[in-house]
């Protein structure tokens, strides 16, 4: 049983960086390392925010496939 042409996926595709939550908070880090010239101590920040992010992004994802079924 597919899914109609005209429905949405459920969830983004996780393979695209692009398609992440977290999108804001990778961009914000990179452009951080740019600006102090790859110093990452000064950007701890960005990277806290985003590793948090991405924290709950895999969370939400793996609720989600708890109530999914192999079998459906």
């Amino acid at each position: 049983m597919g899914a109609s042409k005209d429905q949405l996926p459920p969830y983004p595709n996780a393979a695209r960086i692009s398609d992440s939550q977290c999108y804001a908070q990778y961009t914000a880090s990179l452009k951080c390392l740019e600006e102090f010239s790859s110093d990452k101590s000064k950007c701890q920040e960005h990277f806290d925010v985003y590793k948090e992010c991405k924290k709950k992004e895999r969370e939400a994802r793996l609720e989600r496939n708890k109530s999914r079924s192999l079998f459906s």
